[in-house]
């Protein structure tokens, strides 16, 4: 698989995770909606699940993962101590 294909399996594996987190989101908060989601803390239903907290950060490695792709597909370094 050349980058181009990996770039767009991570595309379609965070959209099905995006709606995974949705779904179990509004199982737990009827009411949230996908912007809420920028900041779960404020949810304290979504806060205190462990099975959002896993499917969420299971959704941020996704995402990490396809910017170090497109960090590395540009030649850029790519930093896997984090920030700081």
């Amino acid at each position: 698989m050349d980058v181009d294909g990996v770039e767009q399996l991570l595309d379609e594996m965070i959209g099905q995770q995006v709606a995974k987190v949705f779904a179990l989101a509004r199982r737990l908060v009827p009411h949230v909606t996908q912007e809420d989601l920028l900041n779960p803390h404020d949810f304290a239903p979504l806060a205190e699940s462990a099975e959002f907290n896993f499917e969420d950060g299971i959704l941020a490695g996704l995402r990490a993962a396809l910017l170090a792709v497109r960090a590395a597909r540009r030649g850029e370094a790519v930093d896997s101590r984090g920030p700081g």
